[in-house]
């Protein structure tokens, strides 16, 4: 029997090379689609419409896993923000749609962001109120991708905060991670007291795996979500009793956010509904993994 070929767009990015480990464990050929010449697999220009086309019509995946975005809220071209996040998503979905056989699903990765500044525990159904321009076009992209439900079943995911080995350290945890390897004495950072929902990437891959291979129906958004609130200065703590090291805060004006507010998590509830419990690695876990990994 001829393993199944699942499309990874994104794949040598932070997310997309733990994707295409799971699935590559569990029996599929993988297709890479990379955005740099110098990664290992497919480099295409999903804003080139032709180009996505001709290689979907070479090789037509069974199910795919488009991760290829603009991903830091801060990134200085907003005009790459949008014709990435949604005009070369809208290529893939309508290149599938004209392949000679179509997935049997497609899986396209959104973002708690778009549920903006709201407080407490938030489940699929909250309004969304996106606050950034990565945010909109996140939200414009699950607009965008309803047009083509009718062509095979769509997963949009929307992922609350996860992290693991070989994220940029532009991003908050590894960054604070790294300043404990480098035994710094100090770091600067905003307000600590703020509690957020952190997974582990690897776990967030394995969650893409199974509701590739599992889930059911036509259209379903789902958060990616552990429903477990920490705050920074508990991830401090625990960084001081895993490296036997302390730090001194210093809080960044720079870094510090008007209105922000303190507790937002996603709610696991339709993600456990679908799969279960996946969640595998405790906090705790994934932050001994990273202090112990240098890449």
């Amino acid at each position: 029997m001829t393993a199944r070929r699942v499309l990874v767009t994104g794949a040598s990015g932070f997310t997309g090379r733990y994707v295409c480990e799971a699935f590559s464990r569990a029996g599929f050929n993988v297709d890479r689609w990379v955005t740099s010449k110098e990664s290992d697999g497919f480099h295409i220009d999903m804003r080139d419409a032709g180009a996505v086309a001709s290689a979907i019509a070479v090789a037509p995946p069974d199910m795919v896993v488009h991760l290829a975005a603009i991903s830091f809220v801060a990134h200085a071209d907003v005009s790459e923000i949008y014709t990435t996040n949604i005009v070369a998503t809208r290529n893939l979905l309508a290149a599938l749609a004209g392949a000679p056989t179509r997935p049997s699903r497609v899986l396209l990765a959104s973002s708690a962001n778009v549920y903006g500044n709201t407080e407490g525990s938030v489940g699929e159904s909250e309004l969304l109120s996106p606050q950034n321009d990565y945010a909109v076009s996140k939200m414009a992209m699950e607009s965008m991708a309803r047009l083509w439900v009718e062509y095979f079943p769509i997963f949009i995911t929307r992922p609350f905060n996860y992290t693991g080995v070989g994220q940029a350290e532009r991003f908050l945890i590894p960054k604070i991670v790294a300043h404990f390897q480098e035994r710094k004495k100090e770091i600067e950072l905003g307000n600590i007291d703020v509690f957020r929902d952190f997974g582990d990437v690897r776990d967030v891959a394995d969650i893409y795996l199974k509701l590739a291979t599992s889930a059911e129906g036509h259209w379903n958004i789902v958060n990616i979500c552990t429903g477990v609130a920490t705050s920074v200065r508990e991830i401090i703590g625990m960084l001081e009793q895993l490296s036997g090291h302390r730090i001194e805060v210093k809080q960044n004006p720079v870094f510090m956010r008007k209105n922000e507010i303190r507790m937002l998590t996603g709610d696991p509830t339709n993600l456990r509904e679908m799969l279960g419990d996946p969640k595998r690695f405790s906090l705790m876990e994934t932050l001994a993994w990273m202090l112990s990994s240098r890449t």
